[in-house]
């Protein structure tokens, strides 16, 4: 390529995500998906779709499903921002508020899209360090700054902030945006969502991909004042005002609708949980206290690559991160008691293995 617009060429090192093998046996834990169907009446939007809903462009303003999410959460519409997963979101979020010349300020074990965004907007940025214990520090985040983000659980520890640390973080910081990123949320820990009427400052992001099961369908919605709304549909409708097609807007709403279904779901999720701590701990393994839909373990006998490969031979997908803090672990996504128990299986059978 020649060499005058090469240097034109916005240059970023890409966020990696996980695998997504196809193999019909293969048992998939590597990418925090739920492990069960969405609810009944998504599957009855999806078989009953109209040729309107193909052929006509969707509600720009994402209406049915914004008064969806704001009467499940129990705020008003004006105060509902959705977008095409929360990815989508946090992106308008990055490119909507962070605007400073000062340093935004997130974990260095963290999602990795976080410095993603911010090498591509041009956004200077700080990363603060996780205890040995892998916890944030609230403490770090009083510092001057353009801008705060962090998850709560964090992401890939599953390690839940308490809320009054939250509102501590907050506090500190009435100059700056803090956006509290809960994709995890649902599975443990306590939302920010209560302190949007306290703190005009605050963004809280949540998603439909983990605790609703639908991660292929793409919805991510922010929860702030109508202020901060309103600015961030100001520059997605200058980006582009069709990002939600009309099927998944549909289904979106028929999701929230059925509220017994995803409560149930959850709990499954989080008993299976604690039950694979119990187990992961009997084969040695140590880990934090996940609130979160996954495990993020390490083994002092064995390394992380090793494990990593061994379940992929087997067709058992889990994430094996590979570089810096994160070297030693795997995270595991919880899945059904049978994936789990097919997941113990194969750990039991390595050890014993390596023992004879």
């Amino acid at each position: 390529m020649s060499a005058a617009f090469i240097k034109n060429i916005r240059k970023v090192e890409p966020y990696v995500p996980g695998d997504q093998p196809n193999f019909p046996d293969m048992i998939k834990l590597n990418t925090n998906e739920s492990p069960y169907p969405p609810a009944p009446a998504v599957e009855q939007i999806l078989h009953t779709m109209s040729a309107d809903l193909q052929r006509l462009y969707p509600d720009p303003n994402v209406s049915k499903l914004n008064q969806a999410i704001a009467d499940f959460y129990g705020v008003k519409p004006e105060q509902v921002f959705t977008g095409v997963g929360s990815d989508d979101v946090l992106a308008m979020c990055f490119l909507t508020f962070f605007n400073s010349e000062k340093p935004i300020l997130f974990p260095d074990v963290t999602y990795g899209f976080y410095p993603v965004w911010a090498e591509m907007f041009r956004i200077p940025y700080q990363t603060k360090k996780l205890n040995d214990r892998f916890e944030i520090v609230k403490e770090d985040y009083y510092t001057e700054n353009g801008g705060i983000i962090f998850p709560n659980p964090n992401a890939p520890t599953g390690i839940a902030l308490p809320l009054s640390d939250i509102e501590d973080i907050i506090q500190h910081n009435p100059d700056s945006i803090v956006i509290v990123d809960e994709a995890y949320i649902d599975f443990g820990g306590t939302s920010a969502l209560p302190l949007i009427e306290k703190y005009d400052n605050l963004i809280v992001v949540q998603t439909f991909s983990k605790s609703r099961s639908m991660a292929g369908m793409r919805i991510g919605f922010a929860i702030s004042n109508p202020n901060l709304i309103r600015v961030l549909n100001d520059c997605k409708f200058s980006f582009n005002s069709y990002t939600m097609n009309q099927v998944t807007i549909a289904a979106g709403a028929a999701s929230v609708a059925d509220r017994a279904y995803f409560q149930n779901t959850v709990a499954k999720i989080v008993k299976t949980r604690e039950a694979s701590k119990k187990v992961m701990a009997e084969l040695g393994f140590q880990f934090p206290d996940s609130q979160s839909n996954f495990l993020f373990v390490t083994h002092p006998k064995y390394s992380a690559k090793e494990l990593y490969e061994m379940l992929k031979a087997q067709h058992i997908f889990v994430r094996y991160f590979g570089t810096g803090r994160t070297e030693p672990y795997l995270r595991i996504t919880i899945g059904t008691e049978e994936q789990m128990e097919a997941l113990f299986a194969a750990l039991r059978n390595y050890f014993q293995q390596s023992v004879v």
